[in-house]
């Protein structure tokens, strides 16, 4: 029985290599057969004598053209000197490619089954007789390798006799044949370790790296499909091949290399699909390798890692990389007829970016991998700034590595891991315990980044104001992550770690002083620096400082920004002044903002809106002789949106003081409430000036505070009317002087104030805003009169009205139209002269329809007797401006 075992496995080893026998006999047959028949048909014609026709050789270009092959824009070529051949931008994934790839595995699938044959043949040969013993262990790999040397000499041998281009009848064979070998190579070596624990993973890597170089070789006077048969089945091999370890990390080096194998073949071919397929197959294999086996993640991270930096130093063939061309980024702004960014860099880019992507999010279940991570993701951004510094084309990859490692340290304070809990429990058993350096590290390591980025923005023929960002944001963007996702102020205290930052303060004045000394009268790098020491002091602030004392420390901020900008000329301050003042106002009316502010003491809550608005004046006194346009208007218009939510926030606490409603249930809180909303979209219409793309911002921001302005003036003239309800607040404060003109008068007269005073309001919202204006001051007026009359505990429309009361809205009626027309005809407006016929037609038709009816005795009198006279000298008034702007006298009456 063993017999016969041993004689079907010869036999099932014997079917691809006869297979491969039959075809080459195959073609060269018919390729006799066509030369006798050539020869017979010269035989048979007129010409005198036939001419001496020589059989083509197998190297000879055929007659007929071949078929494509899915590798034949990137023909093989003679091996030329490193020095002559220049990395071309090979565009990998084509539509042509990937029809040329279908056509060619239609046509020639045998070649890819026979590769796999012969590979997996060598691979089942090291694990033949396992179970019966037939073999030792030593032999099976001793046969193993010799099958696969044997593969290799093979393909040799065919390649040298026959060639291996596409034209050939051997065309592909020599690449079988010795890719399935160096298959068949790494399997013995694999199970010599991993199968059979027959060498250390020391000489099991040195010998993966001997069979590595021998691909090598081979691959660059082989075509890419010995490159493809060879990383495909040696990406494989480990998981066919089998077998236990209790620490299977060395796999990790195996991969490694073979990725060096393929893109160090590709390096000189230049095939470009070969490198993606490398990359490709080692991130792959490796992330199978760590989920099956957990505990290597601490090599499976290292290994990753190795992955991007062969990946940017193997394609260009240099220690230093010197990728140049253009940059990923730089595709955004591509116009059409630019270049696109060469493979070498498309290909280091991608690397670094899945690397940054599988180390920043990466779960760290340990100290040490923690620190591995953090390890890896700062040597990836050093590295791509130090290492990398001639490659121009990589500058934009530092930021994937870089933004990576603020990732993962604000990730693993808010996921509570390990390194966060040992830092929290410092001082919880031990209030003695030793100073916890965890986030002083951190913060030096930022410092450490910054000053590299600040080093290469110093010594950079591009980018240098980028560069300078880059150093400016860096190290702050880690304190700020650390801030969210670890508090270390309730660990080590407030102060100790405000002094963090002001330390990242006192840094990036240094920064700011040596950038100021190189540019002389570019000032975008020193702004830069000295925005972020800015930024780094308010940092501080808010760590240690109250809510009342950190919104006046970063009103002083702005104001300090403006005095920097107007004595050393730093546009740039234009962006901390436009922070400056988005911050303050979302802590003015947000956080803590208008629910603080209706509970603080009121020195306190004066000091703080008080402040802020005398801080925007200042700021905007100060830019008021330079070009800042932009920040001109951004003080300006918090200005006054913050001086008139500090009157309207002092008048409700005042009114307060009553004990007669607040400012929810009652029409003045309501009224108040409103204006502070209508402040702040009128401030927003006042920014729509800027223009930009933020102007759509803008449009939304101005609705929404807007909605909630028409809101509160709704719920104001209705649901707490004292006109239309019993169960509300009364007025408070003696006629005319009360709370309905707080209501009522004083938000139409703010809207037609900041309409009047916002030059570039929509017509639109003007007209809109102007009638919003009349309404309210109307009903004001009304509720004035029925208040004068009525008082307060008569506002009720349930209590009726009164003669002298209803002879007052017709007076009142009457003084509007008659002003109304006396303005028409002064200014000549045709529109204010409808309105006030409107109005003067109200009061005629309230006359005659009300008053009659509801008026008795003498006040009946003199209702008409107003009516008549303020009609006759309305029209008077009419035939004496006509008098007076007439260019001609008037005709008489009888003409």
């Amino acid at each position: 029985m063993e017999s016969l075992l041993v004689l079907v496995g010869l036999i099932v080893l014997a079917i691809p290599v006869t297979i491969i026998v039959l075809l080459v006999n195959h073609t060269r047959l018919r390729r006799r057969v066509e030369h006798l028949e050539r020869q017979i048909l010269s035989l048979g014609s007129d010409a005198p004598e036939p001419q001496q026709v020589e059989p083509r050789k197998p190297t000879e270009k055929p007659d007929r053209a071949s078929k494509p092959a899915p590798w034949s824009a990137a023909k093989a070529q003679s091996v030329k000197p490193v020095a002559e051949q220049t990395p071309p931008a090979a565009v990998v994934f084509r539509e042509d490619r990937l029809a040329a790839l279908t056509i060619w595995l239609r046509e020639n699938w045998f070649y890819a089954v026979s590769a796999l044959s012969l590979a997996l043949a060598g691979i089942f040969l090291v694990q033949y007789g396992v179970e019966s013993g037939l073999l030792p262990p030593f032999a099976r790999v001793i046969a193993a390798l010799l099958f696969g040397a044997v593969l290799i000499v093979a393909g040799e041998v065919i390649r040298r006799r026959y060639g291996d281009d596409e034209s050939t009848a051997a065309a592909y064979l020599p690449s079988v044949f010795s890719g399935a070998g160096l298959v068949t190579l790494f399997g013995g070596v694999l199970a010599a370790r991993q199968l059979y624990d027959l060498i250390g993973p020391e000489v099991a890597l040195t010998a993966m790296v001997a069979v590595a170089l021998v691909g090598l070789v081979l691959g660059w006077f082989h075509g890419p499909l010995l490159a493809a048969v060879g990383l495909t089945g040696a990406f494989s091999a480990p998981f066919v091949v089998g077998g236990t370890s209790e620490n299977p990390s060395w796999l990790y080096a195996y991969f490694v290399v073979i990725a060096v194998l393929g893109l160090g073949i590709d390096t000189v071919r230049r095939w470009a699909w070969i490198s993606v397929l490398t990359l490709f197959g080692a991130y792959t294999t490796c992330l199978l390798l760590v989920l099956s086996s957990p505990l290597t993640e601490a090599a499976y991270l290292i290994c990753v890692t190795a992955l991007a930096v062969i990946a940017i130093a193997i394609p260009v063939r240099r220690v230093w990389p010197n990728h140049g061309g253009s940059m990923i980024c730089e595709i955004v702004s591509r116009k059409k007829g630019d270049a696109w960014p060469e493979f070498p860099t498309r290909l280091g880019f991608g690397a670094v970016a899945v690397s940054s992507a599988i180390v920043s999010l990466h779960w760290a279940d340990s100290v040490d991998e923690f620190w591995l991570g953090v390890v890896l993701l700062s040597g990836m951004t050093l590295g791509l700034m130090l290492w990398a510094q001639r490659a121009e084309a990589l500058q934009d990859a530092t930021a994937l590595p870089a933004l990576g490692l603020v990732w993962f340290v604000l990730m693993h304070g808010l996921d509570n891991g390990i390194v966060l809990r040992q830092f929290a429990e410092t001082f919880a058993e031990t209030p003695e315990a030793d100073f916890p350096w965890v986030i002083t590290i951190l913060i030096a390591l930022g410092v450490v980044i910054s000053i590299t980025a600040a080093w290469r923005s110093m010594n950079a023929q591009r980018y240098a104001a980028s560069w300078a960002g880059a150093a400016a944001v860096f190290a702050p963007a880690l304190a700020i992550a650390l801030e969210v996702g670890w508090h270390p102020a309730h660990v080590i205290g407030a102060y100790p770690w405000a002094l963090h930052a002001i330390a990242l303060g006192v840094l990036m004045v240094i920064l700011a002083e040596r950038f100021a000394r190189l540019d002389g009268e570019d000032r975008m790098r020193p702004a830069l620096a000295t925005i972020s020491a800015l930024s780094c002091l308010s940092f501080a602030c808010i760590i240690v400082l109250s809510s009342a004392a950190l919104t006046i420390a970063l009103v002083v901020m702005v104001v300090v920004a403006a005095a920097l900008d107007r004595q050393f000329n730093l546009p740039p301050m234009t962006w901390f002044i436009w922070a400056g003042v988005f911050t303050v106002t979302v802590r003015l009316v947000l956080t803590p903002g208008l629910v603080w502010a209706s509970y603080a003491p009121v020195p306190e809550m004066a000091l703080v809106y008080g402040g802020a608005t005398l801080g925007f004046v200042i700021g905007w006194l100060l830019l008021r002789p330079m070009h800042r346009p932009v920040a001109s208007l951004l003080l300006e218009s918090a200005a006054w949106a913050t001086g008139g939510i500090l009157l309207s926030l002092l008048l409700e606490r005042w009114l307060q003081s009553f004990g007669e409603g607040n400012a929810t249930n009652s029409h003045w809180g309501l009224g108040l409430l409103a204006i502070i909303w209508l402040l702040l979209a009128f401030a927003q219409v006042q920014r729509l000036e800027l223009g930009g793309k933020l102007n759509y911002v803008r449009y939304l921001l101005a609705a929404f505070f807007a909605s909630h302005g028409l809101l509160r003036l709704a719920q104001a003239v209705v649901e707490a009317n004292p006109l239309l309800g019993t169960a509300v607040p009364p007025v408070l404060g003696p006629p005319v002087l009360n709370t309905l003109a707080v209501a009522y008068l004083l938000p139409a007269l703010i809207i037609g104030f900041s309409v009047w005073r916002i030059y570039a309001t929509p017509l639109w919202l003007k007209r809109a805003s102007w009638g919003l204006t009349s309404v309210l001051a109307a009903l004001w007026l009304g509720l004035m009169i029925r208040h004068v009359w009525q008082g307060a505990a008569g506002m009720y429309e349930g209590n009726g009205v009164t003669q002298p009361e209803l002879y007052t809205y017709t007076m009142a009626l009457l003084a509007i139209g008659a002003v109304l027309f006396y303005q028409s005809l002064a200014r000549r407006s045709d529109l204010m002269r409808k309105a006030g016929l409107v109005v003067i037609g109200l009061a005629v038709a309230k006359v005659f329809l009300i008053d009659i009816a509801g008026l008795g005795g003498l006040i009946r009198v003199f209702s008409l007797l107003a009516l008549g006279l303020a009609l006759a000298g309305l029209a008077w008034l009419n035939r004496w401006a006509k008098l007076r702007h007439s260019p001609q006298d008037p005709e008489p009456l009888d003409h």
